[in-house]
C-alpha cells in the first residue's frame, strides 16, 4: 500500500465511520472503484483504533463521568445516577452487535468481498434514514431512554455489520423513530461505537499479531491512523453540530446516489 492510499482510507475511514454513509461500505467500494488491492487486516485494525481514539478524545468528559457513574451504581447498588445507568445502557446495547458479529464472521467477511452486495446496503441505508426522519417526532432527551429503547438501538447496530449499511446512521435512525432528539441520538449513537469498536479492535488485534508488523508497514500504518483519528475527530463535530438544525436526508440522498453509481458501475463491469 502505497503513502497516498493511506492517507485516502485513513481520511475515508475516519470520516465515514461517524458520517451516517457506512465506513464499510465505502471501504469496500471506493478500492474497488480504484481497482485496489484490498488493505491488509494490519491496516484495517489501525485505522479502527483511530477512530477509536477520535471518540475518546471527543467524548473524554463524557466517558469520564460514565465511568465514575458505573463505579458510582456498583457502590450504591442501584441505577440512580443518570451518568452510571446511560454506562450500563451502552454495555447492553453493544451485546446483540458482539453477538452477532462472533456467529457470522464468516459470512459478513464474505460480504466485504462483494462490491454489489455494498452497494445494495447502501441503498438501504438511503431508506433507513429517510424513514426514520419522516417517522421522528424529536422530544426525548438522551437522559430519557429507557433499556427498551436501548436494546432496539443495539439491534439497529447490530444490523450494520453488514459492509454498506452505516452503523451510525442506522443507531441514529433508531433513535429518531423512538423519538429522541437528534443531536442526543447522535451522541448516544457515538458513544455506542466505543464497546464495538474496541472489541472489534482487540478482536482483529490477535489476528494481526500473528500476521506480524514489517517495518516497511509502519509509516502507512501510521499515516493510516492519524488520520483516521483527525478525520474522525473532525466528524464527529460537524454532525452533532449538523444535526442541531438539520435533518439526515442530506446523507440519505448521498447513500442512493453513491449506492446506484456503484451499482450500475458492477453491472457495466
Amino acid at each position: 500500500m502505497s503513502l497516498l492510499q493511506a492517507l485516502i482510507l485513513g481520511i475515508l475511514q475516519g470520516a465515514t465511520e461517524f458520517l451516517p454513509v457506512s465506513s464499510s461500505g465505502h471501504l469496500v467500494l471506493v478500492p474497488w472503484l480504484l481497482g485496489w488491492d484490498a488493505s491488509s487486516l494490519t491496516f484495517d485494525t489501525t485505522v479502527h483504533l483511530g477512530t477509536l481514539l477520535a471518540v475518546v478524545i471527543y467524548f473524554r468528559r463524557d466517558i469520564w463521568q460514565i465511568i465514575i457513574g458505573v463505579l458510582k451504581t456498583l457502590q450504591d447498588r442501584n441505577l440512580n445516577d443518570i451518568h452510571g445507568r446511560l454506562g450500563w445502557l451502552i454495555l447492553a446495547a453493544s451485546i446483540p452487535a458482539a453477538v452477532l458479529g462472533v456467529l457470522l464472521a464468516d459470512f459478513f467477511e464474505q460480504l466485504f468481498a462483494a462490491p454489489g452486495a455494498a452497494a445494495l446496503f447502501l441503498l438501504l441505508t438511503g431508506l433507513i434514514l429517510f424513514l426514520s426522519e419522516r417517522m421522528s417526532r424529536q422530544t426525548r432527551p438522551i437522559e430519557s431512554i429507557t433499556w427498551k429503547d436501548g436494546l432496539l438501538i443495539g439491534l439497529a447496530q447490530a444490523g450494520a455489520i453488514a459492509p454498506g449499511i452505516s452503523r451510525s446512521g442506522s443507531t441514529i435512525a433508531a433513535g429518531l423513530a423512538l423519538g429522541i432528539k437528534r443531536e442526543a441520538a447522535a451522541r448516544f449513537s457515538f458513544l455506542l461505537a466505543l464497546p464495538i469498536i474496541l472489541g472489534a479492535g482487540v478482536f482483529k488485534l490477535k489476528d494481526t499479531l500473528e500476521v506480524g508488523i514489517g517495518s516497511a508497514e509502519m509509516a502507512t500504518l501510521t499515516l493510516g491512523f492519524a488520520t483516521a483519528a483527525i478525520s474522525g475527530y473532525a466528524c464527529i463535530h460537524f454532525l452533532i453540530s449538523y444535526l442541531r438544525r438539520h435533518s439526515l436526508y442530506l446523507f440519505a440522498f448521498y447513500c442512493w446516489a453513491f449506492g446506484f453509481f456503484s451499482l450500475v458501475l458492477v453491472w457495466v463491469r
